[in-house]
């Protein structure tokens, strides 16, 4: 089998990252990058890709069968259309789109051409999330009663010397909780209200820096997420989990997430399994014990997501459709906070 060629827009960090995935693979090719900037070119260069600098000069230039858009949000409209006018099935990176209307639009092209759209929650193809919603929807942890997110962690100084980074919308809810919306909903269930509060009290930005987050789902059952970029603590996804190995290991073991239900319950990543053997009591021994997995890297298993799709008609794990519903409920977050009020979802 021939490798995927895929071309890839965007040569910043995470196209960075995209490339050497591909690279690899032994499955996939990157047939060009597009970006308009020296350091994009030069990246190319030393790689020996093929440079393009814009989309729309990729795209022309052919021999290309999936692209990966890895640009800022307000062009993934655009360059998803190009994308979808071409027939090529694309992987957007989070979020899908700036607005609700803007990923509405993109889901309403991709199911009008049936050109598949995916987007890049890439903690869906992780191993531990696949378990952990093997676990809940499967009804190992009966019925669910709630769910604790912990999300906190520091972000240096440096972060903050690009300007939109200050300013509202580049904050830790839309650039980190994004991620815990969409685990929630792929592991425990649709969102239907929302509260919650956010402060910036800490850093004093324009920007939150903390937010405390009420979701309630349609099953019943209630998520308390903790948010915060400065905060010293190793309770969080992308310390816990090992996901990128950019992050260095931590000096022990620790969970970021816990969900429990009427039968048992469970946290992440570690996989810990909680539950009785006999009598449900707080007076009887609780058994534990540790759910196996077979280690993958997500974004690797998400580029074989991306192959299976387009050669094979695979239907995406996440499409625009569905990571609009996840931009939806995260944008509700901050709107509820801004209102101090109960916010009900309506996804029709």
């Amino acid at each position: 089998m021939n490798p995927l060629s895929i071309g890839i827009v965007g040569a910043g960090a995470i196209g960075r990252m995209h490339a050497e995935v591909i690279a690899g693979s032994g499955f996939a090719t990157v047939a060009g990058v597009a970006d308009p900037t020296e350091a994009g070119r030069q990246f190319c260069r030393e790689r020996g890709l093929a440079w393009y600098p814009d989309h729309g000069a990729l795209l022309d230039a052919g021999g290309i069968e999936a692209l990966i858009l890895a640009t800022p949000n307000q062009t993934h409209l655009d360059i998803g259309l190009a994308a979808i006018d071409r027939g090529l099935p694309a992987l957007i990176e989070k979020p899908v789109a700036v607005t609700v209307a803007e990923g509405e639009a993109l889901a309403a092209a991709s199911a009008s051409a049936g050109v598949p759209v995916l987007v890049g929650h890439h903690r869906r193809h992780n191993p531990v999330i696949a378990k952990a919603r093997e676990m809940v929807r499967g009804g190992a942890l009966g019925r669910l009663t709630n769910a604790t997110v912990l999300y906190t962690f520091y972000k240096h100084d440096a972060y903050f010397d690009l300007a939109w980074r200050r300013e509202p919308g580049g904050g830790p809810v839309l650039i980190n909780l994004i991620h815990e919306i969409d685990l929630i909903r792929f592991v425990c269930g649709e969102v239907a209200a929302v509260q919650a509060v956010t402060s910036g009290k800490v850093r004093g930005l324009p920007v939150e820096d903390t937010a405390a987050v009420l979701l309630e789902l349609e099953n019943g059952g209630l998520v308390t997420i903790s948010l915060s970029d400065t905060a010293v603590t190793p309770w969080s996804w992308d310390l816990a989990s090992g996901e990128l190995p950019n992050y260095p290991p931590q000096a022990k073991p620790v969970n970021s997430h816990f969900i429990s239900g009427t039968e048992g319950s469970l946290a992440l990543p570690s996989l810990e399994h909680w539950r009785y053997d006999g009598e449900k009591s707080w007076f009887a021994g609780l058994t534990h014990g540790v759910l196996p997995v077979e280690p993958e890297s997500p974004y690797r298993r998400q580029l074989r997501h991306l192959l299976d799709v387009t050669r094979h008609g695979v239907r995406p794990l996440i499409d625009a459709a569905d990571a609009t519903r996840t931009l939806t409920v995260t944008l509700a977050v901050q709107e509820a906070a801004r209102q101090r009020r109960r916010l009900e979802m309506d996804f029709g």
